[in-house]
């Protein structure tokens, strides 16, 4: 399963963060607790240059919560201010401001010092399609100020956020990256809805995700689905015996695999299946 695609409002996107870098004091990249290296664009750096950055940790409800530690510790190490949130209950989000305010502690003192005490910051909210960045500037605002969906490419214009007395954001559409070099990362941004499912084969996606969670977390699929995982069990086989459980048949008897499918992707990108990280720290790999 190769995914190779880059829509053109995506070079649209890309052109429109480097026009207004230059306009904010700090970029906020917003990536995916289950998926943390994957979710973060490799071309972001060049596009952003040397602007201070805070990597915000989103739908960490939905992750391994020992290993979210783990990859908060790790963007420390890196020189990353990491902050960890849950922007559909707002769980994290009151620590943005002032995550903002200290990381840029040194402009805020040199304002003050030219008398511009009150002059606002402006922050860049950057990340893929579908990570969650408008539901989170709407928890910051306190309103519906961004638009938000659970389907990628919703965002496409330009639009600063007023953010109290002191600070404005720049949403910004969600932007991938012209080609995917790793198939891990192809499949991870799959799973979790970054990619539009319509360019998918999703039974070979859905039997990906099942091979990769016999590995990690097979009580998961046991407990959910009801199934039993055998130790030569491919990701189709279980996909198979989850449709059979389920009683997912077609004319002639035969498994009804798409069905499943469907709902395997649903409930993992809806947390049914329980707070399941895709990746580790690579020292923790």
């Amino acid at each position: 399963m190769r995914i190779h695609w880059f829509p053109g409002h995506m070079t649209k996107a890309r052109r429109m963060i480097t026009e207004n870098v230059r306009l904010v004091d700090i970029v906020c990249e917003i990536i995916d607790a289950r998926i943390p290296i994957s979710s973060r664009n490799p071309d972001l750096d060049e596009l952003t240059g040397t602007k201070p950055r805070l990597i915000i940790i989103n739908r960490k409800d939905q992750a391994d919560p020992a290993i979210t530690r783990l990859w908060s510790e790790y963007f420390r190490k890196q020189g990353l201010f990491a902050l960890e949130v849950e922007c559909k209950t707002g769980s994290g989000v009151n620590g943005f401001q002032p995550a903002i305010r200290s990381i840029l502690k040194d402009k805020l003192d040199s304002y003050a010092a030219k008398g511009q005490k009150g002059r606002p910051l402006r922050a860049m909210i950057v990340g893929i399609p579908n990570v969650g960045k408008s539901t989170f500037i709407n928890r910051v605002a306190k309103r519906k100020a961004a638009k938000a969906s659970d389907k990628p490419g919703v965002t496409r214009g330009k639009q600063w956020i007023k953010i109290g007395a002191d600070m404005e954001l720049l949403d910004t559409p969600g932007i991938l990256w012209p080609k995917f070099d790793s198939q891990i990362v192809a499949e991870n941004l799959a799973f979790t809805g970054a990619v539009k499912d319509e360019i998918l084969d999703t039974e070979t996606l859905a039997a990906n995700l099942m091979a990769r969670l016999k590995e990690t977390y097979p009580e998961s699929l046991e407990g959910r689905y009801k199934i039993t995982i055998s130790e030569e069990d491919r990701g189709f086989d279980l996909l198979e015996k989850a449709a059979r459980r389920r009683g997912f048949l077609i004319s002639g008897g035969e498994v009804d695999l798409e069905r499943m499918a469907n709902i395997l992707l649903d409930e993992y990108r809806g947390g049914v299946l329980g707070r399941i990280s895709l990746e580790k720290p690579p020292e923790e790999v």
